[in-house]
């Protein structure tokens, strides 16, 4: 005689394991087609290379976005700005991301994209090599600076640096002033290097990501961008209980929105006007608010000299 009830969860469990098989498959694809019905494209995948544009149709805007922040947390807050972009352009955006900071750049300098927000570092490299042009720069509780903050789980005995010789650390991406250079600097007043100070390091790609991986317990420490650590905080306090800040930097020219060097000056001129004006605009004042942004000002290139300063001596093996 057959068990049935043993037959049933026999079958509950292999439509589970089918049901989560699935749910990995298609994970990647829901991202980039979830906004598909409001007309903006998402291209978010690290290993698809862009669709040509083809076609006398209307040419979409295409925004890069750097992998500050995962890929599902710059969907859900980028996509009220493409919304409002699309609507006072007139033609669709779509929003582009990769893995890391050097591919994006490498899309601003092939003219792939054409307006991009990138890190600090990313900008001083584009700028100095092919001639990355600043755009706007977003205001954030009423400064255009920001932090490198080093964090370590919230039980850690940790007080400084110095406490984490022999553990591993999170760095967040090659190009990352924050995230890798900040980090790198404070070792090397120790006297080391990374590969001599940590027993071993590796890159998470994303700022959350290595907040994280602190929290679980993957890495001792990392050093992560201020205001993606006080976005995620305000979103998720219990990621913050899980964390402890042992480290402050000196403040930073904010990351930046940039074009590239042959984006068209009528291109450049409308977006520059659109963004400097979103807070005036119910609308804007929104898509602002989804990337805690209290506005967009126009700021110069000496504004980034400290990171420029910041990362002489230091290798650039993983540069674009």
């Amino acid at each position: 005689m057959y068990n049935t009830g043993a037959m049933r969860a026999e079958v509950t469990r292999t439509v589970r394991l089918f049901w989560a098989l699935g749910l990995l498959l298609i994970s990647g694809l829901l991202i980039g087609a979830c906004r598909a019905q409001q007309g903006a494209a998402i291209q978010l995948s690290a290993l698809e290379p862009l669709p040509q544009r083809q076609g006398e149709g209307i040419v979409p805007l295409r925004l890069a976005v750097a992998n500050v922040i995962s890929p599902t947390g710059t969907l859900e807050n980028y996509s009220a700005l493409v919304d409002y972009l699309e609507k006072k352009l007139g033609r669709p955006v779509e929003l582009v991301q990769r893995r890391t900071y050097a591919e994006t750049n490498e899309l601003i300098r092939r003219g792939e994209v054409d307006v991009a927000f990138v890190c600090t570092n990313a900008y001083v490299l584009g700028h100095d090599t092919f001639g990355m042009q600043l755009l706007v720069a977003p205001v954030v509780d009423g400064e255009t600076t920001y932090y490198s903050l080093l964090v370590v789980p919230a039980e850690s005995s940790a007080r400084s640096m110095a406490d984490l010789r022999g553990k591993v650390f999170a760095f967040t991406d090659p190009l990352s002033t924050t995230g890798r250079l900040y980090p790198t600097k404070l070792v090397e007043q120790l006297g080391e290097t990374p590969e001599s100070f940590f027993a071993r390091t590796f890159y998470t790609y994303s700022h959350d990501d290595a907040m994280r991986a602190v929290a679980e317990g993957v890495a001792d420490g990392a050093a992560v961008d201020s205001l993606v650590y006080d976005f995620a905080v305000e979103r998720d306090p219990a990621l913050g209980e899980r964390l402890k800040v042992i480290h402050r930097s000196p403040p930073f020219g904010i990351p930046p929105v940039v074009v590239g060097p042959a984006v068209r000056p009528q291109v450049r001129a409308e977006l520059e006007e659109i963004l400097l004006r979103m807070h005036e605009d119910p609308e804007g004042l929104a898509a602002l608010q989804a990337l805690d942004v209290d506005r967009f000002v126009l700021i110069d290139d000496q504004s980034y000299q400290s990171v420029r300063e910041l990362g002489v001596g230091l290798e650039e093996a993983d540069g674009p």
